[in-house]
């Protein structure tokens, strides 16, 4: 199973509770489908999931029954609108006009701040890919007009991404290749198990590349590392995503970035890059203390 298929299932389990919100899903995933207009919608996906989540929403939200036909080999799974009542009915819906002279976004569909989040991620599931980050770090929306690459673009920039745009075959290519810019989107998307399994692949990586460098770094003392610093990680990447990380201490704030900029280094190698140096207790003590802070976020929702 790819890594991209694996996001994409994160995101088709992932539950709305806001109606708002399903519809900006359902938006997002037809906007950015095969065919989007008032003569057919056409919806297509490898994956079986993604198709069924489709189907589901397009039942719950416009009372429409669709049927998911596969192709000859099994591996693509298509749902066509082809009623022109039907697709206007939709159409209107999402507030397109027949007089529209190309496709953008209509923000009108956003109603609740979260709302841009999951129309991200039903673009996402539509015409989205990401490499697998032990291979490589890019991520892209493949968008067949011009006009809705630069909607999608802005979009982006206003969820604080910026992303890059390219030209593959005719279709405008929407991308991020720094992993950073990657695991940001996953986690605006909903995709946050994705983001920190991309974290890891990412931490272990940067410390098998230092234990290039350094001949006596054994692989046991790595692994150990790297099991060691994980958990530190993973909590001020959640103190830092849900904006916390701002109002902590000085201390604590320089702990996290130094934390964050060395990933491979030991508890006392860690505290002997403070001025002056911490001891390695007190080093351990702002590290505990950054993971209880976060720990207390997950309890707060």
């Amino acid at each position: 199973m790819s890594f991209s298929y694996e996001v994409k299932n994160e995101l088709v389990s992932k539950e709305l509770e806001n109606n708002c919100c399903k519809k900006s899903l359902l938006y997002g995933m037809a906007l950015f489908a095969k065919q989007f207009s008032f003569r057919s919608i056409v919806f297509q996906s490898e994956n079986k999931h993604t198709v069924t989540l489709y189907q589901t929403l397009l039942q719950e939200l416009c009372n429409v029954s669709s049927n998911a036909v596969a192709s000859p080999s099994g591996k693509t799974f298509t749902v066509t609108l082809s009623d022109s009542a039907v697709c206007a009915r939709l159409m209107a819906y999402f507030g397109h006009g027949e007089h529209e002279t190309s496709l953008k976004i209509n923000h009108s569909n956003f109603t609740c701040p979260l709302c841009p989040n999951a129309f991200l991620a039903g673009v996402f599931l539509s015409c989205g890919t990401v490499s697998s980050p032990e291979k490589d770090y890019h991520l892209e929306f493949t968008v067949p007009f011009l006009n809705l690459s630069k909607s999608l673009i802005t979009l982006l920039q206003e969820l604080e991404l910026e992303p890059k745009l390219g030209n593959r075959k005719g279709y405008h290519i929407i991308y991020f290749k720094d992993s950073s810019a990657i695991e940001d989107c996953l986690y605006i998307m909903g995709a946050s198990a994705s983001m920190f399994d991309m974290m890891n692949v990412k931490i272990v990586k940067e410390i098998r590349n230092s234990a290039n460098r350094r001949a006596n770094c054994e692989t046991a003392n790595i692994e150990k590392t790297v099991n060691a610093a994980m958990p530190q990680l993973e909590a001020i990447i959640k103190l830092k995503k849900s904006k916390r990380l701002e109002s902590l201490s000085p201390a604590l704030r320089e702990m996290a970035k130094i934390r964050l900029e060395n990933p491979e280094l030991s508890l006392q190698e860690l505290a002997e890059q403070f001025d002056p140096p911490l001891t390695k207790s007190g080093a351990n003590h702002r590290l505990k203390r950054l993971m209880q802070l976060a720990a207390e976020i997950d309890g707060q929702q």
